[in-house]
Formats: C-alpha cells, sequence, structure tokens
C-alpha cells in the first residue's frame, strides 16, 4: 500500500516541477513568471556510538533549535572506559617521571654496597686460590682442589664486573631512547583518553540545526548500531525553490536575481534570491513528459528563500517572480 502512495507523490511533485518549467509567462510589467515547489532538506540524525537508548527528548512536529538535545544513550559502559583510559594515564606519566629523574641516592647507594661486596668475595677468591695452589705445589692437596678455587675466583670477578656496570648504569640514568619511549607509551595513553571521552560525549544527540521533527524511528530501550537513524529532521535554516526555466528566458535568470515567492496557502510575500542555474540543460522530467515534449531541454533553477516561515512545506507549488528591481 505504501509504494503506490509514493509513486504517487513522486508523480504530483514531478507534475509540480514540470509545471514550473512549462508555465512561464511575461506580465505587462516585463516580469517573468515561473511555478515552481519547495524544496526542504531532511537530515538523519543518529548516534556515532552503539548503545542502549534511555531518553527520546522530542515528538514528531516538534520545532528544534540548534544545540538541543534529542536523545540520549546509556553511558554508563563508556565512564567506565574512560575511568580506565585516566588511569593508564596517571601509569604512563608516572613512568615518564621515573625516566627522567633517574635513579634514586639510594638506588646508587645499593649499586655501591654491590661493588663493594663483590670485591671484598673477590679479594677472597684471591687468597683462597693462592692458598690452593701453594698446597698443590707441596702435593698436599688435589687438582680438582686447584681446580675449584680458580672457578670460584674467576666467578668472583664476573660479580665484580656486574656490580660495576650496574653502579655506572644508575649514576647515568636511563638512555634517550628510553625516555622517547616512556614519552610515546605517555602520548598514546592521552589520545585512548580523549577518544573515550569523545565516545562517552557522543552519547548525547544534538540538533546541528534548527529544524522540525518529521520522523521519531526509535524508542527508549532500544540498541541501536553507530550511524542508525533516530529521526529525521526538516531544516528552516535554509529553503528553496526548485524550478525550471526554458532556454529564451535564460539570459534573464541570473545568480543573485531578486525575486519574490507566493504561495496559494499564505498571504505573505516571500522574498528570495536566484542562488543556482545549472549549467547543464537536461530533458523534460519522464514521469510527466507527453511524447510531444520528450525532445524539449529545460534549465534546472534554485531559488533561496529569504525568512520562511513554517506555512512553506516540502513539496509545496508556489508562484516565482522575476525581473524585480533589487531594492
Amino acid at each position: 500500500m505504501k509504494k503506490p502512495m509514493i509513486a504517487l507523490l513522486v508523480l504530483l511533485l514531478s507534475a509540480g516541477a514540470y509545471i514550473g518549467y512549462r508555465q512561464w509567462s511575461v506580465n505587462g510589467n516585463g516580469e517573468i513568471l515561473l511555478y515552481g515547489n519547495v524544496d526542504i532538506r531532511d537530515v538523519q540524525l543518529g548516534f556515532r556510538v552503539a548503545g542502549r537508548l534511555v531518553r527520546m527528548e522530542k515528538e514528531e512536529g516538534d520545532a528544534v533549535a540548534t544545540g538541543d538535545l534529542l536523545a540520549s544513550l546509556d553511558d554508563q559502559p563508556l565512564r567506565e572506559a574512560l575511568a580506565v583510559a585516566e588511569a593508564n594515564v596517571m601509569e604512563a606519566r608516572a613512568n615518564l617521571d621515573r625516566v627522567n629523574t633517574g635513579s634514586r641516592p639510594q638506588e646508587i647507594e645499593q649499586a655501591e654496597a654491590g661493588v663493594e661486596e663483590a670485591r671484598a668475595a673477590l679479594v677472597n677468591a684471591d687468597k683462597s686460590l693462592a692458598r690452593q695452589k701453594d698446597l698443590f705445589r707441596q702435593r698436599l692437596n688435589s687438582q680438582r682442589a686447584l681446580d675449584d678455587a680458580e672457578s670460584l675466583q674467576e666467578q668472583a670477578q664476573a660479580r665484580l664486573r656486574s656490580a660495576r656496570e650496574a653502579l655506572a648504569l644508575a649514576r647515568e640514568g636511563f638512555r634517550a631512547e628510553d625516555r622517547a619511549a616512556a614519552a610515546a607509551a605517555l602520548a598514546a595513553a592521552e589520545a585512548r583518553r580523549d577518544q573515550a571521552a569523545t565516545q562517552l560525549n557522543d552519547t548525547h544527540l544534538h540538533a546541528p540545526s534548527a529544524g522540525v521533527i518529521q520522523v521519531r524511528a526509535r524508542e527508549p530501550g532500544s540498541m541501536v548500531n553507530i550511524g542508525e537513524p533516530v529521526y529525521t529532521l526538516s531544516l528552516t535554516d535554509v529553503v528553496y525553490v526548485r524550478a525550471y526555466v526554458e532556454e529564451p528566458q535564460l539570459g534573464q535568470v541570473v545568480p543573485g536575481s531578486i525575486v519574490e515567492v507566493l504561495s496559494g496557502s499564505s498571504d505573505r510575500i516571500y522574498r528570495g534570491q536566484v542562488g543556482f542555474v545549472s549549467p547543464r540543460a537536461e530533458f523534460t522530467p519522464k514521469t510527466v513528459e507527453t511524447p510531444e515534449l520528450r525532445t524539449d531541454l529545460v534549465y534546472r533553477l534554485r531559488i533561496v528563500v529569504s525568512e520562511p516561515d513554517e506555512k512553506l512545506r516540502q513539496g509545496m507549488p508556489v508562484t516565482v517572480r522575476l525581473g524585480l528591481s533589487p531594492g
């Protein structure tokens, strides 16, 4: 049932456009009269994040202003994600501070103590090896005992070298590469925090422009995906009239021309301005053309209406009067 109704609506709108470009005339004052249709733009509004709807603030037919809150999602999961991201930033910042500060005095003292301990152990191993060599020369011990003493002395030397290197590292601090890596880790954590904050903010849907709610597509409790429309907003800030003009009148219709727009449903005369004249010709719309008119060419014309009101509605037929002075 809906498809025939839509087809009928398209046919009627096309017929109105056809009248616009065919039923032109010139009155005694040299003014051109065209017949067109009001063209109001719609916007499909949805969230940039997925979630569960908890509030739908507007009903169909409600007028909204720029920035008005329209709908909200359950933000608890994203609040928790933001808390985790903020904790990661604190951890990364603390690590960067540690790397930039270097070793604490206590750590350096501990490394120095390790060197002294390793040096004392080496002295003791040297003495033990000397005794074992002396005993071996007197044939009072075995070759195995001498080998064990030499091994212990080598181990003590290795421990001393390791302790000295640890002390040097403690005194020098972290390398430039370590500091750069810590700074990069902090920057990445801050970016993830900012991303989490943006996603949390995106749980609230605001009107991008002034308009009228045409469709309320979802209800609280629904799960919505990213970009899924929950409202259709008909914009009121910019209202156009679409008409067509034939080639003989094209020279009198130029961008910037001042026009008057008249509607049968209102006594008000709207002021407007030609904002666009198509540079390309097009054939008569096939939905309304007759066999005799299939070769006719017209140029699409768009008029920007100044200070429109709610009486101008989508598809409404209007009369456009051109040839006015810019006063």
